[in-house]
């Protein structure tokens, strides 16, 4: 097993990273390939076409009808037609490809990822990081042995008004900070009973699944509606929830929790979906002395932290609202005086090339070390909702404290050849 604090000291004192095979100047462009290119894949394009120095070169999607068509889309929007691939294994063998940012569903994050270091490419991953707890070592471990610039994408970190927010917690602006809350509201319609039916001959299915269990075919398990199957997705906790969780362990200076307690499930819709609509985690992070709830819901109730997605932080003088990814507000003593406030855009493509460019991980906002910590928590809460009881977890092994029946869903089991390796075999 994995001592986590050797590891994680090893991967900080990594050595300088250089650029696959290209030696890079000031002014050679970063030509980017972006894998997954139905639903967030579009604005990971936007966002690197927007770079200076920066071309978006390949799309690599199992569907070909949906790859086809965003690259007519670019083709009219940009004035050229990308490479298009369907199989990302291809796209990784392009000496053309210097950058890889993965829109891809979640279970394909961490092989993709793993499969891209390998082959010289730096990644923007998007978040979740990981499908399960174990994987973000492996994840940790390509970076480091083949040298390479990894991001998450969690877009926060990128914003200097959030990054003065958790300065001014850190000075004591609302006095001693002793809990957290994470606000995961999302207007999510009802999922459509679709049969099991023969895949359309434009989709690799087969690549589709990946390293996931084999399920047949459905329009239920693809395009945006897989993050409500478990094998392939880790509901909304694990999607809109990875922002808010990353804030919440930013603002109050933690890690992972040694208690959990989850709670929820499908009150809303009779529909295929298996992850709960509704679901609400309590955190005990003993060690630190802190206390953190997670709301999730899956239809817009009310207008807490000022929006649907947000986190607040509570101390002894007051209380800090974090209003999505660009801004927060505090308010101070009893009646709520206001304090201090700021809001900027959030700028975290920019941070990755940047990083890319001076090949110091140091430079990342996004590093993998917070990305294992976010998602990390995230499956926690998932396995303490799926096994229907609390959960004791030691944050130095991470592990589940005498609970095999835990422990045992901390790795996922994958489907060869699509198999994420274990750190020491990456």
């Amino acid at each position: 097993m994995v001592d986590r604090r050797q590891f994680l000291q090893s991967v900080a004192g990594a050595p300088a990273l250089a650029l696959g095979n290209r030696v890079l100047g000031a002014n050679d462009r970063i030509r980017v390939a972006v894998l997954g290119v139905n639903g967030r894949g579009r604005d990971h394009i936007r966002g690197f076409q927007r770079q200076e120095g920066v071309e978006v070169v390949a799309l690599v999607d199992p569907d070909l009808q949906v790859a086809n068509r965003r690259a007519a889309e670019f083709e009219k929007e940009y004035g050229r037609r990308p490479q298009v691939y369907q199989d990302l294994r291809k796209a990784f063998e392009d000496p053309n490809i210097d950058v890889v940012s993965i829109a891809t569903p979640n279970h394909w994050h961490a092989l993709a990822t793993i499969w891209a270091c390998q082959a010289g490419k730096d990644v923007y991953v998007e978040k979740p990081g990981t499908h399960c707890i174990a994987e973000g070592y492996s994840m940790m471990a390509a970076a480091r042995k083949y040298k390479r610039i990894v991001s998450h994408g969690v877009q926060l970190r990128s914003s200097e008004a959030i990054q003065e927010a958790v300065q001014k917690l850190r000075e004591g602006v609302i006095g001693e900070v002793y809990m957290g809350r994470a606000v995961i509201f999302k207007w999510r319609p009802k999922l459509e009973n679709y049969p099991d039916e023969e895949p359309p001959p434009y989709l690799n299915y087969d690549l589709w699944v990946g390293p996931a269990k084999w399920r047949p075919y459905s329009r239920r398990h693809v395009h945006y509606n897989w993050h409500w199957t478990w094998d392939f997705g880790n509901g909304e906790i694990g999607n809109q929830g990875i922002h808010e969780l990353d804030m919440l362990q930013w603002g109050l200076g933690v890690k992972l929790p040694t208690r959990v307690v989850a709670m929820g499930g499908k009150y809303l819709w009779k529909d295929h979906r298996e992850t709960p609509e509704l679901m609400t985690v309590l955190c005990d992070f003993g060690r630190e002395g802190k206390y953190a709830e997670i709301a999730v819901r899956f239809w817009c109730t009310n207008n807490e932290a000022r929006e649907s997605n947000g986190n607040i932080f509570y101390g002894s003088e007051g209380y800090m609202v974090i209003n999505g990814y660009t801004s927060y507000e505090v308010f101070l003593g009893p009646k709520g005086i206001p304090g201090p406030k700021n809001q900027a855009p959030t700028r975290h493509y920019e941070n990755f090339i940047q990083a890319v460019r001076s090949r110091k991980e140091s430079d990342l906002n996004g590093p993998l070390e917070t990305a294992h910590y976010s998602c990390a928590l995230a499956h926690i809460a998932n396995i303490a909702y799926r096994l229907g009881r609390p959960v004791q977890f030691d944050p130095e092994k991470e592990r589940f404290v005498n609970d095999d029946e835990a422990n045992a869903m901390i790795s996922d089991r994958y489907r060869p050849p699509y198999v994420v390796p274990p750190p020491d075999k990456v």
